[in-house]
């Protein structure tokens, strides 16, 4: 249950991170500052929403599209995007073409390199604290 946990703090905060980094990189891709309590919804419903979609999505394409199992991340990513800038909570926007692909692009790799370096990161401290002990 801890792993389970851990897990999904790790990936509820590499996809604000995710989020963020596209905020700052493109113009048509806006998070509502002012509406805090709307972005913080939107992380929770977006990791919630990629963790559903990419093992259903995944399936689909293994059954009627192999060929596009590469590009399942990208793809569900842009599918959890489109219905998080659509509910109305308001703490995310999408204004242009180039906000959704790159968008989608860039939230998928920092996503996926958060998933992947955050633990390191914490296991390294962990590592390092025990050793202080001994």
């Amino acid at each position: 249950m801890i792993t389970f946990l851990f897990r999904a703090a790790i990936y509820i905060l590499s996809a604000g991170i995710g989020l963020i980094v596209a905020d700052l990189v493109l113009d048509g891709f806006q998070i509502d500052w002012s509406k805090w309590w709307g972005f913080v919804l939107c992380i929770l419903i977006f990791a919630l929403l990629q963790s559903i979609l990419s093992p259903w999505i995944s399936k689909l394409a293994d059954r009627y599209a192999p060929v596009l199992l590469g590009g399942i991340g990208i793809f569900s990513t842009l599918v959890a995007l489109i219905i998080v800038v659509l509910l109305p909570v308001g703490g995310l926007r999408i204004t242009d073409a180039a906000g959704w692909i790159l968008g989608s692009v860039i939230v998928w790799l920092v996503t996926a390199l958060g998933t992947v370096l955050l633990p390191l990161l914490f296991v390294k401290r962990k590592v390092k604290d025990a050793r202080a002990r001994r």
